[in-house]
């Protein structure tokens, strides 16, 4: 028998109980009690088939509930909250394998569970690493400036008013650092209140262009939107905030775009969005760092990046700005040739 139920187990044994003594009674009454009336002998078994099916169904659901239905609880509610309805446990079905499938299914889950738990450990490890190393630079700075000044430096014209901005300017890093972080915060537990409005994408691209322009003269690399992009599209969205996305976006391409390259803006329609993307030519991202670029502090070239300024976290908080839009952001990227970097805002 493949695979029994226990109701049907409960069946063969009751059977097999009045099978038993149908077949001892039929012996007594050829060997012994040849006057036992052939009635009695069906009506026992029958009568002793009845009862073994009742005694028997209510022990195993005993052992179904105080056993098997325990499991089942425990499984239940290590679940997460969506999948925690309780499952009814009924003697018709094939309880084992039902067991057994949920223990196989819930075990696959707390893996996945531990792996990804190891793995968010491992960046909260490396996260507060780098909290820590982009901390200390601009603290022991400003400490060797200070100390510096206290020692008699604050006498000498030549360097105290250099010293004390250099202090000011690695203090006003650390705020950054801190606004920022305070930021994503707020972005990630839904605090910080977006202001939603309608207004033309082009034209604050358009202005954010012209703002940059004389940054990226001095790299002599050209802003400019991509053949047929220059026109108006209308979305809804924080415009404060989005203008700090592309902003973020269009430095970026300077900060890390070639001599004599060049910055495009695209825009294009997609039915219920606007997808905006903005491509450079410039060193371009290898592969391997692509799924990491918009972690907090993650930085392609850690030597280089800190040269260029910055607190580290400008695409973290862009990538939390367009998710709490309930849109998307994403890039490509390839060594050499250059990136684009996309994301879409609601259609007004």
């Amino acid at each position: 028998m493949k695979n029994p139920t226990p109701t049907i187990i409960v069946r063969f044994s009751a059977m097999l109980v009045a099978v038993i003594i149908l077949i001892a009674l039929i012996v007594l009454k050829i060997f012994i009690f040849q006057n036992l009336d052939w009635r009695l002998i069906i009506l026992i078994p029958f009568l002793v088939f009845a009862a073994g099916y009742f005694i028997f169904y209510y022990a195993i659901e005993i052992f179904i509930y105080r056993k098997i239905k325990l499991i089942y609880k425990l499984i239940y509610d290590t679940k997460s909250p969506q999948k925690s309805k309780t499952k009814k446990t009924e003697l018709k079905n094939n309880i084992i394998d039902d067991v057994e499938s949920e223990v196989l299914e819930w075990t696959k889950d707390k893996k996945k569970e531990i792996k990804k738990l190891k793995k968010l450990g491992s960046y909260r490890k490396e996260f507060l690493g780098n909290v820590f190393h982009e901390l200390k630079t601009p603290v022991f700075n400003i400490q060797g400036y200070l100390e510096t000044l206290i020692d008699g430096g604050i006498n000498d014209e030549n360097i105290n008013m250099k010293f004390l901005q250099k202090a000011d300017k690695n203090v006003n890093r650390i705020i950054k650092i801190v606004d920022d972080l305070q930021m994503i915060s707020n972005l990630e537990d839904g605090s910080f209140p977006l202001t939603k409005e309608k207004f033309d994408i082009y034209m604050l691209a358009a202005e954010l262009l012209e703002s940059l322009e004389i940054r990226s003269k001095s790299k002599n690399i050209s802003l400019k939107f991509k053949e047929g992009c220059e026109k108006s599209f209308f979305v809804m969205a924080d415009r404060e905030m989005i203008h700090q996305v592309l902003n973020n976006l269009i430095t970026n391409s300077i900060k890390y775009g070639n001599e004599d390259g060049n910055t495009q803006l695209g825009l294009y329609d997609m039915n219920e969005n606007i997808l905006i993307e903005v491509s450079d030519n410039g060193i371009g991202i290898a592969h391997n760092h692509l799924p990491r670029i918009f972690e907090r502090f993650y930085r392609v070239d850690k030597g280089r990046s800190r040269e260029q300024g910055g607190s580290g976290l400008g695409l973290s908080i862009v990538k939390h700005i367009i998710e709490a839009h309930h849109q998307t952001i994403n890039v490509r990227s390839t060594p050499g040739v250059g990136s684009t970097f996309g994301f879409t805002l609601k259609k007004a």
